[in-house]
């Protein structure tokens, strides 16, 4: 490989792009190459014409969708008017991470791999596709044999690189919104504390649509922000100024400058995240306690990742917890390289479940509260979920940082056409937001399927469904899966209803919504409809799957699910 400086670019939905391209970065300049690494959307797209030695590592999202931050390069990338030599000068190599249990695994990094070479490009490699399902999670190869004809260095400083857009209210500026209220709204029994958490958007100049999202910036605990500055030895108070130390890199970009280390580690540095490989990899360099040292080797190598994975992955044990069971080497951790070591709090996304049209410069969400044991002895917990459940404007003002983006669900802007929305728990968030908007626009073709336990503990909106029903705004199915012996689910309901649904979809256009956990309920939900495009509508079943592929097609069967 020649001596040329090399540019990695990412597209990220969870961080795991992002930290494999960095580990990517680091290794490149122990090797003494030039290397810059950027997510793709912060990437002057127009400059790859300049580009001799790009690395692109993307992941794919919800139904073969790019990630957020590489949207727009996606966009462009596929303009019909570039042309087919647009990137001859230019050697690049894909690694896409996916996961095979999804139908359209890594479908992103092979698409992208098709249309670099479309415009003129030269892989250096085949394409490289991770899969987070493979006992040893995702490839290090990779980086061995792009990497392995370049020298060999030192260890180095580093600095992450801020890939923030620009806008307000955005990551870069979030709006405070004050917290109007934070209500419980299952049961006391129930197994679960679901919350339905309303925010005041006045004066932020935020609007959204039914299917829109809103990300908010969670925060660290007290005791474990308190906990993580002893084990490292810092004092809280102390205040910093960061300073790139390579040329190109720029620090995180929403990081004020001074800061403290408080509202450092308490605002930004993900301590509760279940750390990544490059975690121990580069603690082990930074260790100067031999047996340490060679644990976190261990744990850091190829052969060790099974072992990692009982220590770590499955337990789901903490970078803050992992710290802690290393002292000598916490203790020795050189405050410059804090941001090296952990990755920066990343923003949550949930479905809004309000309309402006109903609540004027108001803000709805409907949060489960994660929380589930491990072999651990301290119970699992979200940090988003629990923090947000922390807060009490009853106590005082509460203001959280947020913003809106869109969402993956669209509802028809044509008026008269029906909607049929499945969403069992806390899927049917959007599709309140949905019925509420196209109920004060007068819409009356609502179809609701909603699932959960029990009636009394987890029927979230009962009296406000009821009430629509009975204005004759709504059809509102329930399946109740825990109140008689054998347990019945929305796809169920759905079968029972067949006709109704084959009329709305073949007869009325109607357009169909899914939206919950990605486990099992969607594969379950699409074979019901496929037995219901066979029994009612009378399709072969090549045909049947042909009319359920044309309907997502044409949106008229949406999806929105997460794991």
């Amino acid at each position: 490989m020649p001596s040329a400086r090399l540019l990695v670019l990412f597209g990220s939905q969870t961080g795991t792009a992002q930290d494999v391209s960095e580990r990517l970065g680091r290794e490149a300049r122990r090797r003494q190459l030039s290397c810059r690494v950027e997510a793709l959307d912060s990437y002057p797209v127009v400059n790859l014409i300049n580009e001799p030695l790009v690395i692109f590592v993307c992941a794919t999202t919800g139904q073969g969708d790019p990630p957020d931050n590489m949207k727009n390069f996606w966009r462009f990338i596929f303009r019909r008017s570039l042309p087919s030599t647009a990137l001859c000068q230019m050697d690049f190599a894909v690694l896409g991470l996916g996961d095979s249990s999804y139908a359209k695994f890594n479908f992103v990094a092979k698409k992208l791999h098709r249309r670099l070479l479309q415009l003129g490009g030269s892989a250096l490699l085949p394409m490289c596709l991770g899969d987070d399902q493979h006992e040893l999670g995702w490839p290090s190869k990779f980086t061995l044999q792009f990497l392995k004809d370049t020298p060999s260095s030192g260890p180095e400083e580093l600095c992450a690189a801020g890939t923030d857009p620009q806008g307000p209210p955005s990551e870069l500026q979030p709006f405070l919104a004050p917290m109007v209220s934070n209500q419980r709204v299952t049961g006391p029994s129930h197994f679960q504390d679901v919350r339905l958490i309303e925010f005041d958007i006045s004066g932020s100049g935020i609007s959204f649509a039914a299917g829109d999202l809103v990300l908010i910036q969670p925060e660290n605990t007290a005791s474990h922000v308190q906990q993580f500055c002893q084990v490292l030895g810092l004092d809280p108070e102390q205040h910093f100024t960061l300073q790139p130390r390579e040329p190109g890199v720029a620090c995180p970009t929403r990081l004020p400058q001074p800061c403290s280390v408080r509202r450092l580690v308490s605002q930004y540095l993900d301590i509760a995240s279940v750390p990544r490989r490059s975690f121990f990899e580069l603690l082990a360099c930074l260790s100067p306690h031999e047996l340490e040292r060679e644990k976190l080797r261990e744990f850091g190598s190829a052969l060790g990742q099974e072992e990692l994975c009982e220590y770590c992955t499955r337990p789901r044990r903490t970078a803050l917890e992992v710290l802690c069971d290393f002292p000598h080497t916490a203790a020795a951790v050189p405050p410059d390289y804090l941001l090296d070591l952990l990755p920066l709090i990343r923003p949550r996304a949930f479905s809004i479940a309000s309309s402006l049209r109903a609540h004027p410069s108001r803000l709805q969400i409907l949060v489960a509260v994660v929380q589930y044991q491990t072999r651990l002895r301290e119970p699992r917990r979200g940090l988003c979920s629990s923090w947000l459940a922390s807060l009490d404007p009853a106590q005082g003002p509460v203001r959280v940082p947020l913003w809106v983006r869109s969402g993956g669900l669209t509802f028809p802007k044509t008026p008269d056409v029906p909607v049929i929305m499945v969403g069992p728990g806390t899927g049917v968030a959007p599709f309140r937001a949905a019925i509420q908007e196209r109920v004060a626009q007068g819409e009356t073709g609502n179809v609701l399927f909603f699932g959960c336990r029990r009636r009394d503990q987890d029927f979230y909106w009962e009296a406000e469904w009821e009430q629509l029903q009975a204005r004759g705004c709504l059809t509102l199915v329930t399946a109740f899966s825990r109140e008689q012996e054998q347990k019945v689910y929305v796809q169920h309901r759905l079968r029972a209803l067949g006709p109704l649904v084959w009329e709305l979809l073949d007869g009325r256009g109607a357009h169909f919504y899914l939206a919950g956990n990605a486990k099992y309920m969607p594969a379950d939900v699409c074979d019901t409809l496929l037995s219901i495009f066979r029994e009612e509508g009378g399709l072969s079943g090549p045909d049947a799957a042909a009319y359920l592929a044309q309907l997502q097609r044409t949106l008229r069967f949406q999806t929105e699910t997460w794991a």
